[in-house]
């Protein structure tokens, strides 16, 4: 089958193509929830302005150059679509492809659990029987949440997508807001002392600050990926690089901001203490009681919108292996509008039985924050090494200079190489996790190879499985022993 009849398989609906700006609000969307909201707290626990500034830097660099993989890939292979999955598929096999598309799936659902409790963290502030987002009626009102969007994206992807774009115009301008009355309110003072922090207390080396912000970093941006996972949907296909590349400079300039002017109204040890969503008591701090109100608004609005963006990608990330026969048949299928909407129950059958867990993990924002993103990590790595390797064999390239395949191999080696540094970042305890998610879902893989006769392993593809196997095993032990914890 070639790439356009793959392609003509897998649209058995017609959909309304996305302009550019819609696919950039895909990505700030997808990017800007949660996370920014609790940067503050949690920069302010690990380090202070010039750790926060390292690690802005390394981080930027880093995912932008993440940002010009996705570019690079979506102009040298514009027939592959869904992004994230597609690339391991095409570069490393069905297997690689699989597993790089249920990590993503998983850790988007993860995220989207992060999300409710998120929200429902910020209710106690103002009644205390939402807790930490971590009770039972937290449990309810999510469970409510989580099903209602189910049936507003039923309705149809394209619906869902402008809801998406006209929400991330709403949410940003809180947060523009809380940067722009910190900076005012500037205590030269205070912001001095928190250029290292070192007077507040023991920190760490620099090197170990800067390390205990790049999961934070890393779960901010999750969502870079979105154009690439919409590029089926896009009027033009290189409007898929230029909306990943413009949502990511968009974000990172407002993430830094957001934490450089945190440190400029009060001392590390006070931001490290603030509740989260930890942008709501700095604001209050700065402003009075009415700040409280309007920043929680802001982040009701802006999880939400995020959560539709997030689910949006989940359900894509699921259905499209599925019509490319790397996912049982049944998660393929479509409703009337278009809308997978078997990968859809799927995924709001999974955010909710995460959810579950809320009642008995320690710390759950944290918790599913560090999940979600290390969970991501095994498909932006793939991305990454593959299009290192269409640079090394010179594949995509045969029209093009030297000189551009040196420049966009270099990119993808540094990606590469910022990706493991994310892997080692987020420690052993995430990835046997991750491990312990990877190894059961590959009887979905089993099943999908074997309802159309084909070939389920490679020689190669035994060992992968045989590993992520055997660290799910050991994954598995560690939570019965209570060597891992939750």
């Amino acid at each position: 089958m070639t790439a356009s009849e793959q392609r003509t398989a897998a649209e058995p609906h017609a959909v309304q193509k996305m302009t550019l700006p819609t696919l950039t609000a895909m990505v700030i969307g997808g990017m800007v929830g949660a996370g920014v909201f609790s940067l503050p707290a949690r920069f302010g626990v690990a380090t202070g302005i010039l750790g926060s500034l390292i690690a802005w830097a390394i981080a930027g660099a880093g995912m932008l150059m993440l940002a010009f993989v996705f570019q690079n890939l979506a102009l040298r292979k514009p027939e592959l679509d869904s992004g994230v999955f597609i690339y391991a598929k095409a570069g490393f096999g069905d297997y690689a492809g699989f597993n790089s598309a249920i990590g993503f799936w998983a850790s988007t659902v993860a995220g989207n659990a992060f999300y409710w409790v998120f929200i429902t963290a910020t209710l106690g502030a103002f009644f205390d029987s939402f807790g930490d987002g971590d009770t039972v009626l937290a449990l309810v009102l999510s469970t409510v949440g989580v099903w209602s969007f189910h049936v507003l994206i039923a309705r149809g992807v394209r619906d869902a997508a402008v809801i998406n774009r006209i929400v991330t115009i709403f949410k940003i301008i809180p947060i523009l807001v809380f940067i722009v009355v910190l900076l005012v309110n500037l205590d030269a003072g205070v912001f001095a002392d928190n250029w290292t922090a070192y007077g507040y207390g023991d920190l760490g080396s620099l090197d170990e600050q800067v390390r205990n912000t790049m999961i934070i970093t890393t779960f901010v941006f999750i969502g870079i990926e979105g154009a690439s996972v919409y590029s089926r949907y896009a009027q033009k296909r290189e409007d898929v690089g230029r909306a990943t590349v413009m949502g990511f400079l968009s974000v990172l300039s407002i993430f830094s901001l957001v934490t450089l002017s945190s440190y400029a109204v009060l001392p590390q040890p006070e931001i490290a203490d603030t509740r989260q969503p930890s942008m709501v008591g700095l604001f209050a701090y700065v402003v009075g009681d009415w700040g409280e109100t309007f920043i929680s608004i802001a982040v009701i609005v802006s999880v939400l919108g995020a959560y539709l963006a997030w689910t949006l990608m989940a359900a894509e990330v699921m259905y499209i292996p599925a019509r490319n026969d790397d996912l049982p048949a049944f998660l393929g299928r479509e409703n009337d509008h278009g809308t997978p909407i078997t990968a859809l129950v799927v995924t709001s059958i999974a955010v909710q039985s995460v959810l579950l867990l809320t009642l008995v993990v320690t710390d759950a924002l944290n918790f599913l924050l560090d999940l979600s993103t290390s969970l991501a990590l095994l498909p932006y790595l793939l991305a990454a090494a593959y299009s290192l390797k269409l640079a090394l064999t010179g594949e995509s390239y045969e029209d093009e200079t030297p000189r551009v395949k040196l420049r966009e191999g270099i990119v993808a080696g540094a990606a590469t190489v910022y990706t493991l540094f994310l892997f080692d970042a987020a420690g052993l305890k995430f990835l046997l996790l991750s491990a312990v998610l990877l190894a059961p879902a590959s009887l979905l893989y089993v099943k999908a190879r074997s309802e159309r006769g084909r070939r389920i392993f490679t020689p190669t593809e035994v060992g992968l499985f045989l590993i992520i196997v055997a660290a799910g095993v050991v994954g598995v032990v560690g939570l019965w022993t209570g060597r891992i914890t939750l």
